[in-house]
Parts: C-alpha cells; sequence; structure tokens
C-alpha cells in the first residue's frame, strides 16, 4: 500500500466545529429595552403635556411655607428654646474659634485693626508648622505659596480661608476621630454610623448652605459647621477602617497579656492604624477646603468670596488669580498632610536622612528664627502688612483678561462653534426628551429601569425619591440638571474607559498619568469653572464641560485598578489563543472589570451631580440656579430650599441605581473545555 493510501486509510474524520447556540437576552435586558420603547413612544406621542413645568418666578404653596417658615424661624430666634439653649450657644462657640484663628492670621473684616501676627510671621510660623510635621521641602513650599499670596494681593483672603479650614479642621477631627475608633471596634455602632456617612457623601456641597444658613443665619459659623458636617465622613471612615484592619493574631495576643479594652486601643489599635488615621485628615482637610470656598454663599470670608463675585461679573482675571490661590493653598495643605502620612509608617524612624537629635535641633533653630518673624510682623508696619509696592495681582489679572479677551475673540469659530454644536446637536434634544415626556411615564421608565437592576425594592425606593420631587414642585427644573448630569457622565465614562483600560495594560501609563489625576482631585470645585468660563461664556455647556473635567480623574483611576485587578493568567490565556489587543480588551478585560466600571459610573454621577449644580454660577439652570436665587432673593428662598430637598432625592436615586448596576454579578466567560463549546 502506498504511504497516501496508507496516510488516507488511517486519516481521522476532521470535526466539524459546533456552533455556539446564541445566548438568549437577559430580563433585565428585556426590560431595559421595553422601558426605552415606551419612553420614545411616550415622547412621540405626547410630547408636551403633563411635565409639571414650573416658570421660574412662580411658585407653589409649598414655597411659600417655606418663606414663612423662613420669617417666622427669624422673628422668634431669640424666644424659642432651641434656638435659644442649642443653636445660638453652638453657633457662638463655633464663631469664637473662628474669630480666634481670623484673629491671629487674619485682618478683622472692617480693616480697621491689623492681625495679632503679620504677614512674615505668618509666612515663618506656619512655615515651621509644616517643617515639625512634615520636612524641609513642604516647609519650604508653604513659605513660598503664603509669601506668593502676598505678591497676589490676596494674603487677607488667603488667610480667612485657610483660619476657616484650620477650624473646620479641628472641629472634624474632634468630633471624627472618636466617632471613627467607635465604629472600629464595636460593629453594631458601625452598621449604625455606616448609613449616615453614605447619606451625607452623597449630597452636592450646595445642600448643606440653605439650612444651615436658616439655622445659624450667614457668616463664618455656618460655613465652619456646614464644611464639618461635610468633611467628617472621610477621617471617620479611615479611622475605623485602619482599627479593623489590624491582624487578628496580634491583637489575639494582646489581649493574652491581659490588656483591657483602653489599653488595647491605646497601646495597640490607634499607634497601628496611625497612618491610615492620617491619611483620613488628609482626605477632610481637602473636603474642608473644598466647602470652605463654596460656603462664600453663605457669607464666608475669603477666597470663595471673590471667585463668586468674579463669576457673577463675568471677570476671568479675577477667578483666574483667585482660583489660582486656592489651588496654591490645595496643594499646601495637601503636601504638609501627605508628609505627615508618611512620617507615620512604621518604618519612616529608620529612613531618615537625619538622626532624631538632629531633627530636634533644627526645629529649634527655625522656631527661634519664626519667633523672630512673629516679632518683627508685630512690631513693624512692612512685616505686617504685605507692601503694596510688590504686588503683581493686578499685572496677572490684566494679563488674564486680555488672554480670554483675545481667545473669545479669535478662537469664537472653534469654541462658539463646538459649543452650539453640542448644545443643540445633543444637549437640547436630550433635555427636551426628559422635560417635555408626560411625567408619568418617565416615571414609570425609571422604575421599571430600576426594577431590573436592583429589584422591587429599589424600584420603590426610586419611585418614592421621584414622588418628593414633584411634590416639591421641581420636576421640570430637576430634568434639567438629570439631563446635563447623564450627558456629562456619559462622557465622563468613555475618558474613564479609554485612559483607565490605557492606565490599567501600561505600568507606565499609569505612572505618567496619575499624578496628574491625583492633582485634578486635589483642585476645589469651584476652580474647575474659571478656564472653562473664558474660553465658553456663561452657558450651561460650561458647567458641564467643568463637570466632565472634575469627574473623570475618579472615574478613569477607578476603572483602572478594576483592569489591572484581572488575574494575569486570563490575559495570557487569552493572548495564547490568538486574541488581538483589541480582542483582550472587549471580551476578557471590559467584561471582567465590569463592576469597576459600574463604580466608576456611580462616582462619576455623584461627582458631576455636585458639579453641574454649581454651574449654576455660570449660567447653568435646573435646581442650582434655584439654590442660588434663594441665596439672592428672600422671596424666593423656599423655593431654593426646595430645590436643595429636590437635589438629595435626586442624588439618591442616581446613587442607589449605580450602585445596584455594581452589585450585580459578572456572568462567567465560558472558557474552552465548557459544554457549549
Amino acid at each position: 500500500m502506498s504511504t497516501l493510501v496508507r496516510d488516507r486509510a488511517t486519516a481521522q474524520p476532521t470535526p466539524v466545529p459546533v456552533r455556539e447556540p446564541r445566548r438568549r437576552p437577559s430580563r433585565r435586558t428585556i426590560l431595559l429595552g421595553a422601558a426605552v420603547v415606551v419612553w420614545i413612544l411616550g415622547f412621540l406621542v405626547l410630547h408636551g403635556t403633563a411635565t409639571l413645568a414650573l416658570p421660574a418666578s412662580e411658585l407653589t404653596d409649598l414655597h411659600r411655607s417655606l418663606n414663612q417658615f423662613n420669617t417666622w424661624v427669624a422673628a422668634n430666634r431669640a424666644d424659642n428654646p432651641v434656638f435659644l439653649y442649642i443653636f445660638t450657644p453652638l453657633r457662638a462657640a463655633v464663631d469664637a474659634v473662628a474669630n480666634l484663628f481670623i484673629t491671629i492670621f487674619a485682618a478683622t473684616p472692617t480693616g480697621l485693626r491689623l492681625p495679632e501676627i503679620g504677614w512674615l510671621g505668618t509666612v515663618g510660623l506656619l512655615g515651621w508648622i509644616a517643617f515639625a510635621i512634615g520636612n524641609a521641602r513642604v516647609a519650604l513650599l508653604t513659605a513660598a505659596v503664603f509669601t506668593f499670596f502676598g505678591l497676589q494681593g490676596l494674603f487677607v483672603e488667603a488667610t480667612y480661608t485657610f483660619a476657616l479650614v484650620l477650624t473646620a479642621v479641628l472641629l472634624t477631627l474632634l468630633v471624627g476621630i472618636p466617632l471613627g475608633v467607635l465604629a472600629g471596634v464595636y460593629g453594631r455602632a458601625a452598621k449604625l454610623i455606616t448609613p449616615v456617612l453614605d447619606f451625607m457623601q452623597t449630597l452636592p456641597t450646595f445642600v448643606y448652605l440653605a439650612p444651615l444658613a436658616l439655622v445659624f443665619l450667614i457668616g463664618p459659623a455656618s460655613a465652619v459647621i456646614a464644611t464639618v458636617i461635610y468633611a467628617a465622613p472621610p477621617v471617620i471612615r479611615l479611622t475605623a477602617h485602619g482599627i479593623r484592619c489590624i491582624p487578628e493574631n496580634t491583637r489575639e495576643a494582646s489581649d493574652s497579656l491581659g490588656t483591657t479594652g483602653l489599653q488595647r486601643l491605646v497601646t495597640l489599635q490607634l499607634p497601628m492604624a496611625r497612618r491610615t488615621i492620617v491619611m483620613g485628615i488628609n482626605q477632610s482637610t481637602m473636603a474642608a477646603l473644598s466647602m470652605v470656598t463654596i460656603a462664600a454663599l453663605i457669607a464666608a470670608p475669603g477666597l470663595g468670596q471673590v471667585v463668586v463675585r468674579a463669576l457673577q461679573s463675568l471677570d476671568v482675571g479675577t477667578a483666574v488669580n483667585a482660583g489660582l490661590a486656592i489651588v496654591l493653598l490645595a496643594i499646601v495643605l495637601d503636601r504638609v498632610t501627605t508628609a505627615a502620612s508618611r512620617r507615620a509608617e512604621p518604618g519612616a524612624a529608620r529612613n531618615r536622612r537625619v538622626s532624631r537629635r538632629t531633627r530636634y535641633i533644627l526645629l529649634g533653630v527655625t522656631l527661634v528664627l519664626a519667633l523672630a518673624m512673629v516679632q518683627f510682623s508685630r512690631t513693624m508696619l512692612w512685616a505686617a502688612v504685605f507692601p503694596q509696592d510688590l504686588n503683581i495681582g493686578t499685572a496677572i489679572v490684566q494679563a488674564v483678561g486680555s488672554a480670554s479677551q483675545w481667545m473669545q475673540t479669535n478662537l469664537s469659530l472653534f469654541t462658539v462653534s463646538f459649543r452650539e454644536a453640542v448644545t443643540t446637536g445633543i444637549l437640547n434634544p436630550f433635555q427636551s426628551l426628559l422635560t417635555d415626556t408626560p411625567f408619568y411615564i418617565l416615571v414609570a421608565v425609571i422604575a421599571v429601569a430600576a426594577y431590573a437592576l436592583g429589584g422591587w425594592k429599589l424600584a420603590a425606593l426610586t419611585t418614592a425619591c421621584l414622588g418628593v420631587i414633584i411634590y416639591l414642585g421641581l420636576w421640570s427644573d430637576s430634568m434639567v440638571t438629570l439631563a446635563g448630569t447623564l450627558v456629562a457622565t456619559a462622557v465622563v465614562m468613555v475618558l474613564g474607559v479609554v485612559f483607565g483600560v490605557a492606565m490599567g495594560r501600561s505600568e507606565r501609563m499609569d505612572q505618567i498619568l496619575r499624578p496628574l489625576l491625583d492633582a485634578g482631585q486635589t483642585m476645589p470645585a469651584f476652580v474647575y469653572l474659571v478656564p472653562f468660563l473664558g474660553l465658553f461664556g456663561a452657558t450651561r455647556f460650561t458647567a458641564i464641560v467643568a463637570g466632565i473635567i472634575y469627574a473623570a480623574p475618579v472615574a478613569i483611576k477607578i476603572t483602572a485598578d478594576g483592569i489591572a485587578a484581572i488575574s494575569p493568567t486570563v490575559v495570557e490565556a487569552a493572548v495564547a489563543s490568538g486574541s488581538t489587543p483589541w480582542q483582550v480588551i472587549t471580551k476578557v478585560q471590559l467584561p471582567m472589570a465590569r463592576p469597576s466600571l459600574a463604580l466608576a459610573a456611580n462616582q462619576g454621577l455623584i461627582y458631576v451631580l455636585a458639579m453641574v449644580v454649581v454651574g449654576a454660577l455660570v449660567g447653568a439652570g435646573g435646581l442650582g440656579y434655584d439654590v442660588v436665587a434663594g441665596f439672592v432673593q428672600s422671596s424666593l428662598f423656599g423655593k431654593g430650599l426646595a430645590a436643595g430637598i429636590a437635589i438629595v432625592f435626586l442624588g439618591i436615586l442616581l446613587d442607589r441605581m449605580t450602585q445596584a448596576a455594581a452589585a450585580t454579578p459578572v456572568r462567567k466567560i465560558p472558557s474552552s473545555n465548557s459544554p457549549s463549546t
């Protein structure tokens, strides 16, 4: 028999590949698709009916009742026992602490009296404190930045802001660390505290202002109290996390020595959790700075006042000058607290370049120098008030104003065309889809989507939130805010996927982009409005773009971490089977990172909502405009307060739906040995 015949006789028949059966769409997909179809049909057939639109100047009975409540509070503040024995003493105590630091570092609001410590003494003293809790680099940075505030002509405003942040952070630590310890030691306390923290972190910053101004009046005290409420969750969470993460065998070894609960806390748990606690202080400090600047809307003095006035008058140069000061102050606070957290690391003492004795000598010498600078600032006018001859702030304002005018004139073909194209092509149609659809159809559609994501409980919660928004009389304004939030979040997720995948797949790309993202998260929300105001003018598009830039860093980092956490073995198996990089990304990494993508969408939504609301200062409408109008006009206080409540429930709705999407288990990717192949 020939070789060819023999090979044909022994050859096995070629197996016919079995086609994988087409996967049927899930019930969730069917429900979501049906909801979208009903929404589109309802919009086309019943367009413009039952929209619950309320003109800007019109008030509902609820708004008038809230106005009357505001009037009643003002009339009975001096006699009501709740105010007399609780709120008024609390306001006085907070005012006293805030005024103490304002008196030390800043001039009085009237400017008739010099501060206790002039600019030179403030620079020296804060530089020494930065050196004591950090290192020489952050000390030099602190001294240079506060000197630059003087060159900008904003030293007094910067020290006002610093004094309020310092007051708020001290009060936050006084409240937050004990609560964090309680939540870390006792599981039952953690179960009670955690939902409250979730609620506090869901609320946009604007929401805190109106009720606190009603109870505590406007001024530094209300700003500090609002800041404490906003800044407390990070330090509480991280303190509890640090205590809970102590190894169980270490805790058992301590218990075997007969230590009591208090001794274990003081000698073991708090020292081992020190670095995590300091990280919480860092996060709370940055949150405090962000809130203090926004609290300018309730008459908090400082840099925020300068930014608000500049935004209201469309003075881009002044806004950029003050925004730059806020960014520099944020960088200083971040670097000082970060350096403190590194010094708190267990091995930091062994890695120091100088011995402890040398450091103590340097601390003593620099303290003497700082005290000498303080004495100069108390006895010499040039060291007390920053010399006006060195002021370059006017030049900065004029240069930025001229540059802004040039860009608006010469780049308008691009900026205005791009703004109008996006507005007319995307924003207006989508906003119309939300505002002109009958409210009952939209409520049903959102409830069905919530049911598909999280079941009956989420559907009931979502329906209740929408019912409250309808009762508040702000359905149309809420839909305007929701439209801008969803459009911005869609862009944020595109950026999150593109850059997050690049960072997750390339360590070098991660090293390049992560410092930029960290710097982006350092800046307060106010600052993002300033550059885009110069480019696009005062429109809702400006607020949406600022919201995208504000929320993108957190979405990119979460996505990158989700991609990087995928097992290398899975990726290598996909590559070995012949998959291209695009197939690996779309068929393996993105499906397996779906919980991280949903979490990124959750955090992106919350960040965008906060920024879109703040964007009312540059022309954005919706609920943010109602809140700002309530601060400005007493006749609209009730509507502004109702808008703040509507923002709360809109935030809860978005947060819970995206959390439900993030909690959905990932469907397993079938392997090559599965029965279906």
